[in-house]
């Protein structure tokens, strides 16, 4: 048991390492805490960055396993569009965007949808990449149901892989769904008249 976890870790340490480089070629990577690592071009060392750095990395400690491996990615901007184009991480060899919501619906719908853009943003840039996540910390207090129903309802008419993963803070429960399971939530509902 314990060698498959070296191996996994291992495993999503070349394939993030691999997807990072590939994503920004220059970067200089900086190891942060074991396993975690940030683009030297995103650390900035004044008090506000590096509170906002280590609300990120509390952000994703629900989400991270033993042998999970991540990489903070540069921080690609663009004034004209006021905001941030690029997701903020590679976990284990996959794009994902890190959000937390803490209003309703409406606010779960807004930030993912930043959130995929900017995982789709990525995968622009690097063609072969095909898939990219978004992970939400939802401190609202939304029913699971709910909140699949406002994902599926996002990701209509996006034909991305990937996955929505989401931790309720309320109840401590993480839950991760396909792209593709989710998309098919609206397929499957029944008309009545």
């Amino acid at each position: 048991m314990q060698n498959s976890a070296i191996g996994m870790k291992k495993q999503n340490a070349e394939k993030s390492l691999a997807l990072a480089s590939a994503l920004f070629p220059y970067e200089e990577w900086i190891v942060k805490e074991p396993h975690i690592w940030v683009g030297k071009s995103r650390v900035k060392n004044t008090p506000k960055e590096r509170a906002k750095f280590a609300w990120e990395i509390e952000q994703i400690r629900p989400f991270i396993m033993s042998e999970s491996v991540i990489y903070f990615l540069p921080e690609i901007e663009d004034s004209a569009l006021h905001g941030k184009l690029s997701a903020d991480t590679v976990i284990d060899g996959e794009i994902v965007e890190i959000k937390a919501v803490t209003g309703s619906r409406v606010t779960l719908g807004t930030e993912f949808r930043k959130g995929y853009k900017q995982g789709a943003y990525l995968c622009e840039r690097l063609p072969q990449v095909k898939t990219h996540s978004v992970f939400i910390r939802l401190f609202s207090n939304l029913s699971v149901g709910s909140v699949k129903a406002k994902i599926a309802g996002e990701l209509k008419n996006r034909a991305d892989n990937g996955r929505f993963i989401c931790y309720f803070d309320t109840s401590g429960t993480l839950f991760s769904w396909s792209f593709d399971e989710l998309r098919g939530m609206i397929g499957n509902k029944t008309h009545r008249g």
